[in-house]
């Protein structure tokens, strides 16, 4: 399918046909993410919602505390903080 870019105010747009976006579940006003690959051609998917219940899960419990954070807790105030 070929679509033609088309300038609206500051910003140049692609409009898609209604039988597209129906096709793909898209809807105007729908976060979508764009990404160029390493051909130069263009990726355009859905936005994901990120649960926190999914990012602790990728979590190691058993991982190390990094290092910079142990600095962390044993500074000693340096200003006018309240401890």
């Amino acid at each position: 399918m070929e679509v033609t870019l088309r300038k609206y105010g500051n910003s140049t747009v692609v409009v898609l046909p209604p039988n597209v976006l129906r096709d793909l579940g898209l809807s105007a006003g729908q976060a979508m993410t764009l990404e160029k690959n390493e051909d130069n051609s263009i990726v355009l998917a859905r936005k994901t919602k990120h649960k926190l219940a999914d990012m602790i899960a990728q979590c190691d419990p058993k991982a190390p505390i990094p290092s910079d954070l142990l600095l962390w807790d044993s500074a000693k105030p340096v200003g006018q903080e309240v401890w």
